[in-house]
């Protein structure tokens, strides 16, 4: 089966799983876990930052981070199509009371700055206080300048805003631009990374920010119900990934341009260019890409069923793959 749905759904490798027998393990909720220690202070270490938190999943990585920076009845800005936003079920405005303000995801996968600074709320009680930007990278595959995040910086500074990153697939713009992660992480008061992604962990996300915010983090994850006891075995396979899944994040990216430039071969679809791991293809109606979807699955090859239907490369789709995946989609046209 050659499953293009998403990077999420690598299996973990048998190294990757030996690792996680051998792990040595304690109680992460009374902190004395020395596999969680080692990991938290390692990716500390690796970002840049003061202090980390490990939790089950990019989604309560956010969250944390949002209810740790923000108080009932304040405000964080983000992207219409920000995962922080959209895709984690309201979250933040369910539990912590939180007001998302919403804008328009720009084709690069950024925010208009000038259009934010504009709707930063000022002093009044009519309004809820402005407390954080919250930023994406990569955004659907593509990956934001460095530039523009300095900018951002810049920004939150003006207004005394903190400024938080959904870093889910972080290590692939690392790879794909040769940036070190602790310079991607540099301009955030936070960050979360993904370990399930391409990093190919079966499970688990990472937190990182200064001493005092993690601490914060630390109490809400309790809250939520987040406290993990034996997560040394987590811990063990998001450490194999570190040690051994960063830099052939480059051969999906490899995968994704082979991907993208085979199927923009094919008449009556459109074809967005690949710069990490995803491939967008375009159809004409939501019905034809239902049907390609279908056929596809029955010669083994799983995908999304969207018109604008995302395909993901990762360490369980090989180039052969991708050759046979543009060989049916071919025979289909």
């Amino acid at each position: 089966m050659i499953d293009l749905r998403s990077d999420t759904v690598t299996q973990p490798t048998a190294a990757m799983r030996a690792a996680m027998a051998a792990a040595p393990v304690g109680d992460d909720v009374f902190g004395d876990d020395p596999s969680v220690i080692a990991l938290q202070e390692r990716v500390a270490e690796l970002t840049g930052k003061e202090a980390a938190l490990i939790a089950s999943s990019g989604t309560q990585t956010n969250l944390l981070a949002l209810l740790a920076h923000c108080q009932r009845g304040e405000e964080y800005l983000v992207g219409q199509e920000y995962h922080t936003y959209r895709y984690e079920a309201g979250g933040a405005a369910v539990l912590g009371g939180i007001v998302p303000q919403p804008f328009e995801v720009e084709a690069d996968g950024t925010l208009d700055l000038n259009l934010v600074d504009r709707r930063v709320k000022p002093d009044d009680p009519h309004f809820p206080i402005t407390r954080l930007l919250a930023l994406e990278n990569t955004h659907t595959g593509k990956i934001i300048p460095q530039n523009y995040m300095l900018a951002a910086r810049r920004l939150c500074d003006r207004h005394g805003l903190n400024l938080h990153l959904d870093g889910a697939r972080l290590f692939n713009a690392s790879v794909a631009t040769n940036t070190s992660i602790a310079e991607l992480c540099a301009p955030f008061d936070s960050v979360s990374i993904c370990f399930s992604k391409g990093l190919g962990a079966p499970v688990g996300s990472i937190l990182v920010g200064s001493t005092s915010f993690i601490q914060r983090a630390h109490r809400w994850r309790k809250m939520l119900g987040g406290g993990m006891r034996q997560a040394g075995v987590i811990a063990a396979a998001m450490n194999y990934a570190l040690d051994h899944h960063i830099a052939r994040l480059a051969e999906d990216h490899a995968n994704a341009l082979q991907l993208a430039e085979g199927l923009s071969q094919i008449e009556g679809i459109y074809v967005e260019p690949a710069q990490t791991n995803m491939v967008y293809v375009n159809f004409a109606s939501a019905e034809q890409a239902q049907h390609v979807s279908q056929q596809l699955a029955q010669q083994g090859i799983l995908t999304a069923k969207s018109q604008r239907m995302r395909l993901v490369t990762h360490l369980d789709i090989s180039s052969a793959d991708v050759t046979r995946v543009v060989e049916a989609m071919a025979r289909l046209f």
